[in-house]
Parts: C-alpha cells; sequence; structure tokens
C-alpha cells in the first residue's frame, strides 16, 4: 500500500482529539455472527494449522486499505459518497423503521448510540491500541426484515502505522471491517474500507477490490474513551449500522 500522510497533514487540527443476531435471523449474505454469549471461532491457517488470536495486523499486510491521498473524496467511489451524503436520511428512515416494527424501547436504550445529534467535538482520533466493539443494525435493507438487530461485543484494533495511517479494524466475529480514518470535520473522521467474512478468510478486501464488500461511514466521539462508527445505507442487511467502539 502506497502510505500517505493522514495523520502528518491532520496532526493540527486533530491533536486534542479519540453473533448470531440477539433477536433476528442469520444474515442473507455474510455468515452471521455467533449469538450473544459464545466465543467467536478462531481462523486457522491452512498451511500450518496455527490458529491466531485475530487477522493479522493492518500494517503486515494490504487489504481493506487505499492509501496515496489525505482527502477522503479522493478516494471513495461516487456510490459510496452519495451513500455517505444521504446519512440524515438514513438516521430517520432506520430509526422510524425500528420503532414501526416494535423495536422502539430496544433502540432508546441504545442513548447516545444512536442520538444522530450525539458526536462530540475535539479527541476524534483513537489513541491507538485494544477496544471492544459491539454493532447494532437499524432499519431493514429493503424494508421486509427485522427492524433492530444487536450483535454481542466482539474486538477491535486501532493502529497509527509509520507510515502515518490510522487504521481501524474489527478483528473477530464473522462480519470484519478494516479500513481508514480520514480526516473530515472537528466533529467526525470519515472511514474507507471493506469486509472480510467467515471464518476462512484470512486477512481483509482491499477498499473497491469487491465493490459488495466496500464500506463507507464516519467515526464520531459519543463519549469518554467511547465512539461510534455510522455506516448509512450499508450493502448487506440494514438502513444503519452502527460499530460501538469502547475501552
Amino acid at each position: 500500500m502506497r502510505r500517505h500522510a493522514l495523520l502528518l497533514s491532520a496532526a493540527a487540527v486533530l491533536a486534542a482529539c479519540q453473533g448470531e443476531p440477539t433477536n433476528s435471523a442469520p444474515p442473507t449474505t455474510p455468515e452471521p455472527e455467533r449469538p450473544v454469549g459464545a466465543e467467536p471461532t478462531a481462523m486457522r491457517d491452512e498451511t500450518t494449522g496455527a490458529v491466531p488470536d485475530a487477522p493479522p495486523a493492518a500494517g503486515a499486510q494490504p487489504g481493506g486499505l487505499q492509501g496515496g491521498s489525505s482527502d477522503w473524496r479522493e478516494v471513495a467511489t461516487a456510490d459510496d459518497a452519495a451513500r455517505l451524503s444521504r446519512l440524515d436520511q438514513a438516521w430517520r428512515m432506520a430509526r422510524a423503521e425500528a420503532e414501526a416494527k416494535g423495536f422502539a424501547s430496544e433502540v432508546e436504550a441504545l442513548g447516545a448510540l444512536v442520538d444522530p445529534n450525539a458526536a462530540l467535538p475535539g479527541r476524534l482520533q483513537p489513541t491507538p491500541g485494544d477496544y471492544r466493539c459491539r454493532t447494532s443494525k437499524i432499519g431493514s435493507i429493503n424494508g421486509d426484515g427485522l427492524g433492530y438487530v444487536a450483535y454481542p461485543w466482539f474486538r477491535c484494533t486501532v493502529e497509527l502505522t509509520v507510515g502515518g495511517d490510522l487504521i481501524l479494524t474489527k478483528t473477530t466475529g464473522s462480519q470484519r471491517s478494516q479500513g481508514l480514518l480520514y480526516p473530515d470535520s472537528e466533529r467526525r473522521l470519515v472511514f474507507i474500507g471493506a469486509q472480510a467474512w467467515g471464518s476462512d478468510e484470512r486477512g481483509y478486501p482491499r477498499y473497491g477490490q469487491m465493490p459488495e464488500r466496500d464500506q463507507i461511514g464516519v467515526l464520531e466521539r459519543i463519549g469518554d474513551q467511547r465512539w461510534r462508527l455510522v455506516l448509512p445505507w450499508p450493502k448487506q442487511e440494514a438502513k444503519l449500522e452502527l460499530l460501538e467502539i469502547s475501552r
């Protein structure tokens, strides 16, 4: 991957700033996460037979990364940029569907995580290291599925590479994401990445390599040592996908 000066160019602005579903049928395309309380299945190396704790570190392989620019607009496809431009609509329609289908109390119980206006200014960049993370999916992609799906806690990491890339990775579970965080405003970073599916995949596809796996969203700080990755109009299952990240 060609390294870019993502954080070097943004440091002055951002230095002060970072299961099978419990209530639904399995996703139709990617393999579902394991149930709440179940341990995720580790991926076995087909060559050595070793079972690592997590997929290879982001800096050790190029999957899921897109370097060469500190401006996310120069990286995102036109289709994905359009998804991000409709973020407000995704919030409205997803929450309306969840409430109409009887999940109002479950969604409200998530508090700031599901408040569209909860993003806080400053300290946007999570400190590199290990985090716990969990996914909530609100609304269904075509309106025919469940209005709300909750997943258990898994593991995420944030890595700052020697080239200046800030990388967010969901390392466990059968739906795993990896991508770069780009500066955007005082209240959000933009995430561009891709998903790996199932326990037999090692690493992650590059953004643009498999369009059905591509992801775009915003990372926002919603508390002390608490962030959310908001993915509007994901290409599978939901109208809005939230990844809560905390320590």
